[in-house]
């Protein structure tokens, strides 16, 4: 261990620059900032003190909301390319206040009320956020009128978490909250998804509410309201033996949101084609028109093919400026998840193409 004497491990190191040992691992997985050394027996990283300024500074380009796409440019590229980039964000964030100001001042007039004490207190915003997450991976039509219970959310309350889970067979969504407070015994129920709408329409100008479980029923509480969660019968699958399932991830792809949303908006119809060549690059394609992503991927080349209308939901209901998409095969279900936020997962299914 001569040769690390001088090296810090990842919880120093994570100290040392403000960052958060899991922050680390991701970074070293997205290639922005690889660890000095690796323990070959342990896997233990290891970081040399040149690399503070480095790590400094991604952790200050990520506090400033910048996408992995854009900060690689400002961390790896000539000056002039930075100072660009860094531009066209300060104009994109200048607009998205903007407008997230004008929205916040809507909601502030019309919170009101506190909510009562019971099996768990969460943000109604948060719930509301939650809901629409989920929301795009309930089954529709033909399949939720064969199988009911796929056109409902479960609502699981445990000993330390409140999570929503809806599935279409196609795709799986599950988001987890960290309540503020829970009270009660681990319960589950399944609701309609258009009732689990109306209520997150109620509650997202809450500024918080308790969801309660008894025997006599659910119902929600919040700003001197109470809302029902009748509950259907059924029983829901098994989502945890799919995600138990799932093999490890041979490719890693870090996107764009904003533009894989944009491209993935564009095609009606017929599956679109992921694909990454030996320089990295990711190419979005459908029939003879494609169209190339920014993109950050460390793993070799893939090829894998999606309907339009399932990836599109599981992208547009993640948060931040990057999505990460968590490949294991081309037939496998495919991870698609928010870079920064580990709290909402979705799986979508690809498809022969």
């Amino acid at each position: 261990m001569d040769d690390t004497e001088a090296l810090a491990g990842i919880g120093t190191f994570a100290r040392r620059v403000g960052l958060t040992p899991s922050a680390l691992r991701f970074y070293d997985d997205c290639g922005i900032l690889r660890p000095a050394h690796v323990d070959g027996a342990t896997g233990y990283r290891y970081y040399a003190p040149d690399q503070e300024p480095r790590a400094v500074l991604v952790r200050r380009l990520r506090e400033a909301g910048l996408p992995l796409v854009d900060a690689s440019v400002v961390l790896d590229g000539d000056p002039e390319e930075a100072r660009a980039v860094l531009a066209a964000h300060a104009r994109r964030t200048r607009d998205t206040a903007a407008a997230a100001q004008a929205a916040i001042d809507g909601l502030l007039r019309d919170l009101s009320g506190d909510g009562e004490r019971a099996a768990a207190r969460v943000g109604g915003a948060e719930l509301a956020g939650a809901v629409r997450q989920v929301a795009p991976s309930v089954a529709r039509d033909a399949v939720r009128a064969e199988f009911p219970v796929l056109g409902c959310v479960l609502v699981e309350l445990t000993d330390q978490e409140v999570r929503l889970v809806a599935t279409d067979r196609y795709r799986l969504a599950v988001r987890a909250l960290r309540p503020d407070d829970i009270t009660s015994a681990p319960r589950d129920l399944l609701v309609d998804a258009d009732t689990m709408k109306e209520i997150a329409s109620w509650a997202v100008r809450l500024p918080e509410v308790v969801i309660e479980v008894d025997d006599r029923g659910a119902r929600v509480h919040g700003g001197g309201e109470q809302r029902s969660l009748p509950a259907v019968d059924g029983t829901f699958p098994d989502y945890r033996i799919v995600l138990d399932d799932l093999p490890a991830v041979r490719h890693r792809l870090i996107v764009d949101r904003d533009a894989l949303r944009a491209v993935l908006a564009d095609h009606e119809g017929g599956p679109v084609i992921l694909r990454t060549d030996e320089r990295h690059r990711l190419v979005v394609s459908r029939g003879t028109t494609e169209a190339e992503v920014p993109a950050i991927d460390t793993r070799p080349p893939v090829r894998i093919a999606f309907a339009p209308e399932v990836l599109l939901p599981a992208v547009e209901a993640s948060v931040g400026p990057d999505v990460l998409l968590e490949i294991s095969s081309t037939t496998r279900p495919v991870v698609v998840r928010s870079a920064d936020q580990g709290g909402f997962t979705t799986l979508v299914m690809p498809v022969l193409g």
